[in-house]
């Protein structure tokens, strides 16, 4: 038989908490009931011993549970199971923390998730950003509810996103861009490289290490988590890549002698106060040399340059071109990095000159028949 009981404080005075006293496996239990009601605590005692009576585990109280601890157990599961990196997902869990941190995890419902949408759409967070945040919500509650820590899951409703963006390089266009580079053939060499194997330039191209270069063999690797899914990745060099990237080499060579120490990177900066570091960004220089070539505009008030053409659509053009090309869509992915068919599939774009040229073949086609 349980009962409840205020403890006494070291002033011998009764605190106000009730405390709970049952028996689980023929041992005693005491648990706070962290309420001064006592018909709350009283309940709370019944649920306790009718669970110990029939033999069931004593679940914890789900009122209890707080975002942190439920962002702690997802972030550990993360890790144990490997299924995600943390530096995929950290910045989704920073803005989630920004508004949810303290919050209890039974008390968040769907009007709370709406309130974290409005906030993130102030900050001009587009819904496609805003729809992997709420999936990153939605499997930590899930997985607070198989630990027990949730007993209900809110509704989460995802935001109808914009269509894929259709950008990509004609080759006249990327020549073009690439010509505006004359003083900077080791930006020359990245962006070629991306454009031909569809690879990120800012987190796959730049961070290249020269020892991922093997010129002898003619190939090019990217180590097992070092790209967005973590798994590793090998291309062949096309002749034209092949010799851009032995020209960077030996430009490399000529700046460990200069700096007379070893430079790993293969696109470090050659000038300046981070001489012989790996290259982070060039997009205002990317923003020049597309306007110079009508492929950006500049703010009449701000003198801001903005390109048209986004380095991104490197990848999309890469997916384009091989299956163009015949490359089978399997290969091409393993060369691209796309794990999943959807996402290859969302790259694949079919552009203008594709219809155009779909219109010949069936011109040709047609004029047989009539002829």
């Amino acid at each position: 038989m349980g009962s409840l009981y205020k403890q006494k404080n070291r002033n011998g005075t009764e605190g106000r908490i009730w405390w709970l006293k049952y028996y689980a496996n023929g041992r005693p239990v005491r648990e706070s009931s962290r309420t001064d009601e006592e018909t709350v605590a009283r309940n709370l005692l019944k649920e306790r011993e009718g669970r110990a009576v029939v033999g069931l585990p004593v679940l914890p109280r789900v009122d209890r549970t707080r975002y942190d601890e439920a962002a702690d157990d997802l972030k550990r599961h993360y890790e144990t199971t490997g299924c995600r990196s943390w530096r995929e997902v950290k910045a989704r869990f920073d803005h989630l923390a920004g508004f949810f941190t303290g919050w209890r995890v039974a008390a968040t419902g769907s009007a709370d998730v709406d309130k974290y949408v409005t906030r993130r759409q102030s900050a001009e967070a587009s819904n496609g950003t805003i729809n992997r945040e709420l999936g990153v919500l939605s499997k930590m509650l899930r997985l607070a509810h198989e630990n027990g820590k949730l007993l209900r899951l809110p509704r989460i409703r995802k935001l109808k996103e914009a269509a894929p963006r259709a950008g990509f390089f004609e080759r006249e266009q990327f020549e073009a861009v690439r010509r505006q580079f004359p003083r900077r053939p080791d930006l020359q060499a990245a962006i070629t490289l991306a454009y031909t194997y569809g690879w990120r330039i800012q987190s796959e191209v730049l961070a290249l290490e020269r020892r991922c270069l093997d010129l002898d063999a003619g190939t090019l690797r990217l180590d097992p988590g070092t790209t967005k899914n973590d798994e590793g990745r090998v291309i062949y060099l096309t002749p034209e890549v092949k010799a851009l990237l032995a020209a960077q080499v030996e430009r490399v060579r000529g700046l460990e002698r200069r700096l007379k120490r070893i430079v790993p990177a293969l696109f470090p900066y050659f000038k300046g106060r981070h001489r012989g570091e790996p290259i982070r960004d060039f997009r205002k220089a990317w923003a020049t040399a597309c306007v110079a070539v009508g492929l950006g505009t500049v703010d009449p008030v701000t003198k801001k340059k903005a390109a048209h053409k986004l380095r991104h659509d490197f990848r999309r053009t890469a997916v384009r071109n091989m299956v163009n090309a015949g490359v089978p869509e399997r290969v091409a992915m393993t060369v691209t990095g796309h794990r999943t068919r959807s996402v290859f599939d969302r790259y694949h774009i079919v552009s203008p000159a594709d219809l155009q040229e779909a219109a010949r073949k069936i011109a040709g086609i047609t004029a047989g028949i009539t002829g």
